[in-house]
């Protein structure tokens, strides 16, 4: 309905909606952390987006503040497995976020080197594993959890690692 859906935009509004996922990166990563970086279209490719200190502050761009929470599950072959909190919703957030601090998402050929040969993936390792927020009727917690795709489960057996 019109209402739950106004309900609904606004708990993303108030970020009181809880969005995690999980992205299997290279490298090995701090145990935990937070990214703040405001985030805005790259001028040269409109596909893009860039943290604001990769860009000139020369020019007027508008730019969203972007805040992520991570925290390692596992490491095994210079990768780490992650668990990721969205505070803000920016486009490509988690995977700009992520590129920034040296750790791109593997098989993200736009962020991070085309790692996904390597490992055998079609896409990039970055999957939406929870989101949880109040029912627009009843204000009940509703939880919803997406099961990991064959593919990126058959990629962490082989890798010894578990989410």
């Amino acid at each position: 309905t019109q209402t739950a859906f106004e309900n609904l935009r606004l708990q993303f509004q108030r970020r009181q909606i809880t969005k995690k996922y999980l992205a299997l990166v290279g490298g090995k990563t701090p145990a935990e952390g937070t990214i703040k970086e405001s985030l805005m279209h790259d001028p040269r490719d409109s596909r893009k987006m860039h943290p604001v200190k990769a860009l000139s502050r020369k020019r007027k761009h508008k730019a969203w503040r972007a805040v992520t929470h991570y925290r390692k599950l596992g490491e095994a072959d210079n990768v780490s497995l992650l668990e990721i909190e969205m505070i803000t919703g920016v486009t490509h957030q988690i995977r700009v976020h992520l590129a920034s601090i040296g750790h791109a998402i593997i098989g993200d050929i736009l962020y991070g080197a085309d790692s996904g040969e390597a490992f055998a993936l079609k896409r990039h390792f970055l999957h939406a594993s929870r989101l949880a927020f109040s029912h627009p009727s009843d204000g009940r917690t509703l939880s919803l959890n997406g099961e990991l795709p064959v593919e990126l489960r058959m990629l962490l057996e082989r890798l010894g690692l578990k989410t």
